[in-house]
């Protein structure tokens, strides 16, 4: 039953629009309002072939009159022209939608009605005219837009129309024109009321697949309009790098997926910042992160990092992690480098702001891991490693130091052979003590 309610929703206008969030809705919308336009344009190059095919075509000899064809042919361009222009200047409401259909099965039976008096024949004669397949492209052509209710009206309409007027055939020609030969159907002006049965029964069987089918691809329009709307979404809560890592796996990313890489990292956080939090309004204390954050990120990115995590009020960066680059110690050292000086100019301007805030940073180059954790509902990319342990305690000591950015000495002699510039001041500290860390280490003071 469920399935069933499903499959049918797309019928039903209401209802179907609560199961499609308004987002989804407005692109499905945008595509019908564009399908639309379509539409009119092939009812237009339609009537304008069948109008150049009546111009050149050679005149049957035994036609009496021809009068309304060229009338019938100008009245239905005219209206397609006008429903084409009005399609690019707003959404056409649902009852002008509904007109136009009754104008085209209208116009287009007209004409077959007409074919006995131009022939001067019984009314039964109009029953043969191969001109009835066109309602079969009318039925077709609204299949350009994903709403079967269009095609179940089309039918619809042709299908009456048709028995309209095969029971006018029947009334003008009278009881006694109605056979059950086959034979005397195809030969005479007889009227096989089974012959337009199957007319009628094919039009609505026409209608019906085309229908099914619209509302099955408008449940996958939908689902996939919604797809990629929260991948667009999601694209800005992941970088690049991760969005191509996952989206790329020739297998599901399961809990435990990793590599080791040879990756830079990059810690940075803010002096000050709680204090900060704790005397201003949440509002505020956002704003100045996101501030913040639209200077550096950008000069991370430019240097081929990757924001891992925001921490609060710092930031974890990886470079070659997310994929291997043979200069991430460079690239990080480069990085750090250009915001620090970013950072003092932000901070001199929150002094003038009443604000003492100050950022401090730290690298580290070395073997990580880059994971996906988690379970099997929720999946995170991260990397792990002494090179990132290192990375957090080395921005906390710059407190000890007195220092802004720091960085190791393992770390500055490879960013050095990657290609880091030598003319950006460092100090060599030898033998010191990081808190967390075991043993002393020589530490690197970048632009002192």
């Amino acid at each position: 039953m469920a399935k069933r309610s499903q499959l049918l929703a797309p019928f039903k206008g209401t209802s179907a629009r609560r199961t499609i969030p308004d987002r989804v809705q407005d692109v499905v919308q945008q595509f019908d309002r564009r399908s639309e336009q379509l539409i009119g344009w092939v009812q237009l190059t339609l009537g304008s072939f069948l109008a150049i095919l009546y111009l050149v075509a050679p005149r049957p000899t035994d036609g009496l009159m021809q009068q309304p064809v060229p009338v019938s042919l100008a009245i239905y361009l005219a209206f397609t022209g006008l429903r084409l222009f009005l399609s690019y200047r707003m959404r056409l409401p649902d009852w002008f939608l509904g007109f136009s259909i009754l104008v085209d099965i209208t116009l287009l039976f007209g004409l077959i009605w007409y074919f006995h008096i131009q022939y001067g024949q019984t009314a039964s004669f109009y029953l043969r005219a191969p001109t009835v397949m066109y309602v079969f492209v009318f039925i077709a052509i609204r299949a350009f837009r994903f709403e079967p209710a269009w095609v179940l009206a089309t039918g619809a309409s042709a299908a009456v129309g048709w028995f309209l007027l095969t029971a006018y055939a029947i009334w003008a020609s009278g009881p006694e024109s109605i056979t059950r030969s086959y034979v005397a159907y195809l030969q005479g002006n007889g009227i096989l009321i089974g012959a337009e049965i199957d007319k009628i029964v094919a039009i609505l069987l026409l209608t019906t697949v085309l229908a099914f089918a619209l509302a099955r691809a408008k449940q996958l329009l939908a689902v996939a309009t919604r797809e990629q709307i929260e991948r667009e979404e999601l694209r800005r809560f992941l970088p690049p790098d991760v969005e191509r890592a996952i989206t790329e796996a020739p297998l599901g990313i399961v809990a435990g997926a990793a590599e080791e890489r040879d990756a830079a990292i990059i810690v940075l956080d803010i002096r000050g910042f709680s204090a900060f939090v704790n005397r201003s309004q949440p509002k505020e204390a956002v704003q100045t992160l996101v501030g913040l954050h639209r200077l550096i990120v950008p000069v991370v990115q430019r240097h081929g990092g990757v924001v891992d995590k925001y921490l609060g009020d710092g930031v974890l960066a990886t470079f070659g992690a997310t994929r291997p680059s043979p200069t991430a110690a460079a690239d990080a050292l480069h990085a750090l480098v250009e915001i620090m000086a970013i950072a003092r100019e932000w901070s001199t301007a929150s002094e003038l702001a009443g604000l003492s805030l100050r950022m401090n940073g730290a690298a580290t180059a070395g073997k990580v891991v880059f994971a996906a954790l988690g379970d099997e509902f929720r999946l995170e990319y991260t990397v792990i490693g002494d090179a990132v342990n290192l990375a957090a305690k080395l921005e906390k000591h710059n407190k000890a130091e007195r220092t802004a950015a720091l960085t190791t000495r393992e770390t500055y002699a490879l960013a050095l052979a990657q290609g880091f510039s030598t003319e950006v001041p460092a100090e060599l500290r030898s033998a010191c003590l990081v808190q967390g860390v075991p043993g002393a280490i020589d530490i690197v003071v970048l632009d002192p």
